[in-house]
């Protein structure tokens, strides 16, 4: 988290940055990653949490509708994890429109999938298998979120806490 700090600094640093989380998985990432990068420069600002429904695949906005706030700002994205690609694809097509100075991504975790559209966030902390992982806020039906570390459930571990 605070090497990624420092790519984003290094990259944004000089630009009033409004951070972006994606909900629910994002926010432990979210925090931990905004607070490093406060430490580094104090031209950050939190922002608009937004959710992805997987269900759906439709994003909500929550805590702050009016997306026009984002005309003519540095906008950081921060997700937990790219899986295919879609529902970030999505989102910088719906941020597009409100016409930001400038749009990064950084993702904690970004899956190695045959099902990815090609997506690569501007920041990435780890590459993982394409695996189902959980912790540290990354969930299984809820479950997992409080873990301090992410690591793979298995098949047997889906089982026992399916919905």
């Amino acid at each position: 988290t605070e090497r990624l700090a420092r790519e984003i600094m290094k990259d944004m640093g000089g630009h009033h940055i409004v951070a972006l989380c994606v909900l629910k998985g994002g926010y432990k990432f979210f925090a931990d990653l905004l607070d490093y990068i406060k430490a580094l420069n104090r031209n950050s600002d939190r922002s608009i949490p937004m959710t992805n429904d997987q269900s759906t695949g439709e994003i909500k906005v929550i805590g702050g509708d009016d997306l026009s706030t984002l005309t003519g700002k540095n906008v950081l994205i921060v997700e937990d994890i790219i899986d295919t690609g879609k529902t970030m694809k999505t989102l910088l097509q719906l941020l597009k429109q409100y016409n930001p100075k400038m749009v990064k991504v950084a993702s904690l975790l970004v899956k190695r999938t045959p099902r990815s559209v090609g997506y690569t966030p501007d920041f990435i902390g780890f590459e993982v298998p394409d695996k189902f992982v959980v912790g540290y806020a990354l969930d299984y039906n809820e479950y997992f979120r409080d873990l301090n570390h992410i690591c793979v459930i298995s098949e047997t571990g889906k089982e026992k806490y399916k919905a």
